[in-house]
């Protein structure tokens, strides 16, 4: 006699619900713990005109860097190393003076950074305003 060998169905689910919990528990558990960084950035927004003409006004002291990367301190070529000591020389002169920085589209923002950085850490007031004339050649 022939011997009949029942074959059972060899296919088995996978029930994937479980899975599926824990990825979506998972999920909700990242999200509610992340903590989302508010970062700070540099206002690039002038101040709004005044209508009051400025009374006994000190003179800007400005520092333009070109598309070269040269740094120029009211008209004086210097290193970027050397601006806080050639702003701190012309506010002995005036000492209410604010820096103005003016880089071009074309120059290196670390250098803009490092400059802003010394004024602010050095207490001088310090804005940035874009060159559009095309920076100094």
């Amino acid at each position: 006699m022939r011997r009949r060998k029942n074959r059972a169905n060899d296919s088995a689910d996978v029930n994937m619900t479980p899975m599926l919990d824990i990825v979506f528990i998972l999920l909700i558990f990242f999200i509610v713990t992340a903590t989302f960084l508010q970062e700070e950035g540099i206002d690039m927004r002038p101040p709004p005109p005044s209508e009051t003409p400025p009374e006994d006004s000190n003179p800007v002291i400005l520092v333009q860097i070109t598309d070269q990367n040269r740094v120029f301190v009211n008209q004086d070529q210097t290193s970027a190393d050397r601006v806080m000591a050639a702003v701190s020389r012309l506010r002995a002169e005036a000492p209410n003076s604010a820096v103005l920085i003016q880089p071009d589209d074309e120059a290196f923002h670390g250098i803009t950074v490092q400059i802003w950085d010394e004024m602010m850490a050095n207490g001088i007031p310090v804005s940035i305003n874009r060159d559009r004339s095309g920076g100094q050649s």
